[in-house]
């Protein structure tokens, strides 16, 4: 490298794809510098990820009590401590950022704390907390600026409001919650909550939950809602929000009729978007739109030299797909290019109770590309492990083209966990005759996947 530059690499953003490209590329031996506005991990580690899965874990094993009896176990006035429940959320957040900067600093990248201000190719301006500047160059430069909660302007402003970054901040645990938006973090705090023992009321504007997701598996997932106790209206239009002495009123239209409904608060969960530097963009150069910084598959923006990894390029805002194309750059950048990162195999999961898992194609997206397909079906109910552990209701269901695997959803218990293989499966686009051949310990839940 050019002696001249101050590193090999400056990566602005400290969330997973930030981490993943800064850490694999000082693996490699580049001299990497990572710059972090406030907290190591981003969004994940302290708005996402990690807390509602604390959160939900807690709620699950409240929930799972009621199954015990069943087993032969009896717990009598079980209760829970909500507390308590924070401090395991704030514990797991703490473990999660510390792990994060260990493992950064154990591989060599220079850590800096405060602002990183995008000049041009090749420059950055760090700007310290305490207001001192400092210039920094390198050849490559990554953009890992994450994302930030959607709004609703037409509810207005009521501190009775609130997003998933705030929703996550309070210390009791509301009554009565409205959540609008019923995709996977509308459906998840739905999920807690209801485990919890809060009134819902779920509200989507399309004529289903998990509107991107298979159809079956949403319709089963939405009956398992109700029986939480979830009052859920689709196909329904906000149509704003009123305060009131005693919590917040928000007035909706369905199928013609209006609907008035009141709860303590208001959970936004209408999706995300990049969080875009605009000034600093179009100083460079680099060309972006509402959806994300403009990149080809090899991360690449339209400024040679300047990168972008996460959620600010838009698409699936997925913490494992950042770190996937973090990965990638880093191997393109330093090493082989051996370390890939294809957009098609990224799986997703809803960690609703059951979970919801998914890679590749739906059968509904297969079949709008006019695509071909045989589908292949199995249900949990056939499966002795799925029954003695009383996982209750799923399905594994694999959609195959030209005789290979294009996509799988999972339905039910475990399938966040079960997914990978089907993951790594679309990923090689295997045959079928491939997966038929595959040997899977008896008796275990996996054998759902046994073609």
């Amino acid at each position: 490298m050019n002696k001249n530059y101050t590193h090999d690499l400056i990566v602005i953003g400290g969330g997973p794809g930030g981490h993943a490209v800064a850490e694999n590329a000082a693996n490699y031996g580049a001299k990497v510098c990572i710059i972090e506005r406030s907290d190591w991990g981003g969004t994940c580690t302290h708005r996402g990820c990690i807390p509602t899965k604390a959160l939900l874990a807690s709620s699950k094993r409240f929930a799972d009590l009621k199954k015990l009896k069943r087993l032969g176990i009896s717990v009598r006035d079980s209760s829970f401590d909500f507390e308590a429940v924070k401090r395991h959320q704030m514990q797991m957040v703490r473990l999660s950022a510390m792990g994060i900067e260990i493992t950064l600093r154990e591989a060599g990248v220079e850590l800096k704390l405060g602002e990183g201000v995008l000049l041009g190719p090749e420059e950055v301006e760090f700007r310290s907390p305490a207001g001192e500047k400092q210039l920094l160059t390198a050849p490559y430069i990554a953009l890992a600026w994450g994302s930030e909660p959607k709004q609703l302007p037409i509810l207005g402003q009521s501190d009775r409001i609130l997003t998933s970054d705030e929703f996550l901040s309070l210390v009791t645990l509301p009554r009565q919650v409205i959540i609008i938006g019923a995709n996977v973090i509308g459906v998840e705090f739905a999920t807690f909550l209801a485990e919890m023992g809060s009134n819902v009321i779920l509200v989507e504007i399309l004529d289903r939950i998990l509107p991107y997701e298979d159809e079956e598996a949403a319709e089963l997932l939405e009956k398992e809602l109700k029986q939480l106790g979830v009052v859920i209206h689709t196909a329904t239009h906000v149509k704003g929000s009123e305060d009131k002495e005693s919590g917040i009123v928000v007035m909706a239209e369905k199928g013609g009729q209006t609907l008035t409904l009141e709860g303590d608060c208001i959970l936004l969960c209408v999706g995300r978007k990049p969080r875009l530097y605009r000034d600093q963009l179009d100083q460079a150069g680099v060309k972006y739109t509402e959806e994300g910084i403009l990149v080809d598959r090899r991360l690449r923006t339209n400024v040679p030299g300047i990168f972008a990894v996460g959620d600010v390029t838009g698409g699936m805002m997925l913490a494992h797909r950042a770190i996937q194309q973090g990965r990638a750059l880093a191997s393109c950048l330093f090493s082989d290019g051996s370390i890939t990162y294809i957009e098609e195999a990224v799986p997703s999961v809803v960690y609703s109770h059951p979970p919801l898992a998914r890679v590749g194609l739906t059968v509904r997206e297969a079949r709008n590309k006019g695509l071909d397909i045989d589908v292949i079906k199995k249900e949990y109910s056939a499966n002795i492990m799925a029954r003695t552990e009383l996982a209750g209701q799923g399905f594994v269901k694999f959609v195959f083209h030209e005789n290979r695997l294009v996509g799988a959803t999972i339905f039910g218990a475990e399938s966040s966990e079960l997914i990978v293989s089907l993951g790594l499966a679309v990923a090689g686009r295997l045959e079928r005759q491939v997966l038929s051949s595959w040997i899977i310990p008896h008796p275990t839940l996996s054998e759902v996947l046994r073609i």
